[in-house]
């Protein structure tokens, strides 16, 4: 077999064009939970805390050199390295939320395909002449 049949019968396996569509579908809600968590979610958050951008906060491991604004994005520019927990939680946030989801998605799957169990394969005929001859002898 040569080389490209062999990829062209791999690459039209239905099981590699499902997870293609997942891995395409994935990246798209991964962008829509990155909008809810920093755009939502975080901004509420931070407004708890008395915070106007949570994913601001850090720590400066080194002394912040004069005339850097003190936001997380000026700060690594000027080599200063940082602990940015606040940005950890965020990310942090996001993923709990899209593995709630995604939990969620595959158990409603899997409810799904256990409705859609296939009947059971039809009684062989030997199997039914074989009852009736049994029920008869009964009688």
């Amino acid at each position: 077999m040569s080389f490209i049949s062999e990829f062209k019968q791999f690459a039209l396996k239905g099981n590699v064009i499902d997870l293609a569509v997942g891995v395409i579908i994935g990246a798209a809600f991964g962008k829509i939970v990155d909008s809810a968590v920093g755009d939502l979610i975080m901004p509420l958050a931070g407004m708890a805390l008395g915070q106007v951008d949570f994913s601001n906060l850090f720590v400066a491991l080194r002394e912040v050199p004069a005339g850097v604004p003190m936001t997380l994005e000026a700060v690594r520019k000027a080599g200063v390295p940082v602990f940015a927990w606040g940005h950890f939680v965020t990310v942090s946030l996001n993923f709990l939320i899209l593995a709630l989801v995604i939990f969620l998605m595959v158990k409603q799957i899997n409810r799904l395909r256990e409705r859609q169990a296939p009947p059971p394969p039809p009684t062989p005929e030997d199997v039914l002449l074989l009852r009736e001859i049994r029920d008869s002898l009964k009688k």
